[in-house]
């Protein structure tokens, strides 16, 4: 299993939504002229990050691969609903034939936009192995992709050096699981590796017809699809990627779906704007305090336990989320397997056990630093975090930073700032399968996104045995044990997997999102 992933793309990915009012308005365009006259059915839907690449390959946010749904095939895609199911795509027939083959049949009659013909095996084989040969980013989704087998024209075998269960639910149906055309790559490439913001050729029901950096996309049909029409014929995405402001563009009439604010929840539900439908969704990433085990100030069990024990996560929630989002139990999201019913340290903490664990460690006027982003959410976590201590006698100073530092502190690769880290206040994107949640703290991950440099031959033996195991009820308890692990360790104090709340024009649109709130694009209809 590769583990190891680029440090910028990685940064990049979980940075998203960081960053306050940027998008349309932050360039200084009023976001009315960004809008053209609607000319038949137009979907008008927010984006709350900028796209860094159109290549599904190399994603690193999810937000650009709105758009590779939209203008790509896969052989299987993801369903709207409130679970997370597959249907197929570009695939007419696809089986798991042993635990380490998956053998496909593509549909016929799938082209490729500028000349390039017709959809085949080939263009699955290239579009696959490229991933794993560039040593992208996304790489860690095909865990132990081996190659793909070419049958025939149409049909193939995806071939695994071991059992990946996670191939169904994250690897085929979302990002690297994306084809692309291996006669435009090469061409536009020379090696197959990212075309980075210009896709050379298509395979969807949409092309992307205009793009402007920061602050929209626009796709148009494809005359070349010959597959099911879909709802609109125009998909126009405003970049805005601060949810206030979404939410002021949104009252304006300028967009009709939109992300909104925990706190601006329980406003928008008592008096919502007219003609709006309001949805809630369970998020699937997870926040953490975490503490540098190797920091000569954290380096005793005893004081990072102190610190476990002194953190109040509902109050915290309360004060930084509005009280709209649930205490988490661990890394592992609600619904996902090896989702926790409890954590071992109690969500309110104990300051009279804090304190206990200070005098065994013989600790008097600790300081400590917590880093956190520049983000109001952050900092009122970090900030809380910082009276609590001080409730045991511990003295937090608070260093919020913009994205491009923050996403640096830990990692090796960027200098020797992560010797000097203490505390952090960390949140990590996720997909609906616990190898997402728990790849990234193995020993090979320390000096890269493993910033509290936990290192366990348990955690890294049961992280690698989990991913073979088909039996739900089985795979959990292995990450069950890994989670307590991590909270053993002391390193770790879990706050919550955060909540996705949604509101689009009911009159406009029937939206389509995933169990996470995530949209379809392709999947909108209009009223």
């Amino acid at each position: 299993m590769k583990d190891i992933v680029g440090n910028v793309n990685r940064r990049a990915f979980l940075k998203a939504g960081a960053a306050v009012g940027g998008g349309v308005l932050a360039s200084g365009m009023p976001l009315s002229q960004a809008i053209w006259a609607a000319e038949g059915k137009l979907l008008k839907a927010r984006s709350y990050n900028d796209v860094s690449t159109f290549d599904p390959g190399f994603y690193s946010e999810y937000v650009g691969l709105d758009v590779a749904n939209c203008v790509f095939s896969k052989l299987i895609r993801r369903k709207p609903g409130s679970e997370w199911r597959w249907e197929l795509e570009a695939a007419e027939k696809i089986e798991q034939v042993d635990p380490t083959h998956i053998r496909f049949r593509l549909k016929k009659g799938i082209k490729f936009t500028g000349g390039y013909g017709e959809l085949t095996a080939n263009d699955v084989k290239f579009s696959f192995e490229r991933v794993i040969k560039h040593k992208s980013a996304a790489a860690v989704d095909w865990g132990t992709l081996d190659r793909v087998e070419v049958e025939d024209d149409y049909t193939g075998v995806i071939v695994f050096k071991a059992p990946f269960v996670p191939a169904w639910i994250v690897s085929l149906p979302f990002g690297v699981g994306h084809i692309v055309s291996e006669d435009a790559v090469m061409k536009a490439t020379g090696d197959g590796s990212s075309f980075g913001l210009k896709p050379p050729a298509f395979s969807g029901p949409y092309v992307l017809a205009d793009f402007k950096k920061s602050q929209y996309v626009l796709l148009t049909r494809n005359p070349d699809w010959s597959g099911p029409k879909p709802g609109f014929d125009e998909i126009r995405i405003i970049v805005i990627t601060d949810d206030k402001t979404a939410e002021r563009a949104y009252q304006a009439g300028d967009i009709d779906f939109t992300r909104i604010s925990l706190d601006s929840l329980a406003t928008l539900k008592s008096n919502a704007p007219a003609d709006t439908k309001i949805e809630e969704y369970p998020g699937l990433s997870y926040t953490w305090i975490g503490m540098n085990m190797e920091h000569p100030k954290l380096k005793d069990i005893n004081v990072r336990k102190a610190i476990q024990w002194a953190i109040n996560v509902p109050q915290i929630l309360k004060v930084a989320y509005a009280g709209q989002a649930e205490v988490a139990t661990g890394t592992i999201a609600p619904g996902i397997v090896g989702h926790r019913d409890k954590a071992l340290v109690p969500p309110e903490g104990d300051l009279t056990k804090a304190k206990e664990f200070l005098e065994k460690a013989g600790v008097n006027e600790l300081t400590l630093t917590i880093d956190c982003l520049n983000d109001s959410t952050y900092a009122t976590v970090a900030q809380t975090v910082q009276a609590q201590l001080s409730q045991i006698g511990i003295t937090v100073e608070v260093n919020a930073q913009d994205a491009g530092s923050f996403w640096t502190i830990g990692m090796e690769s960027e200098g020797g700032r992560w010797k000097d880290m203490q505390l952090v206040v960390n949140n990590f994107s996720s997909q609906p399968d616990p190898y997402y949640y728990t790849s990234w703290f193995v020993k090979a991950q320390v000096g890269i996104w493993n910033w509290e440099r936990f290192s366990s031959d348990r955690f890294d033996e049961l992280n690698a045995k989990a991913i073979t195991i088909e039996d739900p009820a089985e795979r959990a308890k292995l990450y069950y044990e890994m989670q307590d692990l991590m909270e053993e360790s002391g390193a770790y104090r879990f706050l919550t997997n955060g909540a996705w709340p949604v509101m689009y024009r009911s009159t406009h649109v029937q939206a389509a999102t995933l169990p996470d709130g995530s949209p379809l694009f392709l999947n909108f209809m209009p009223v």
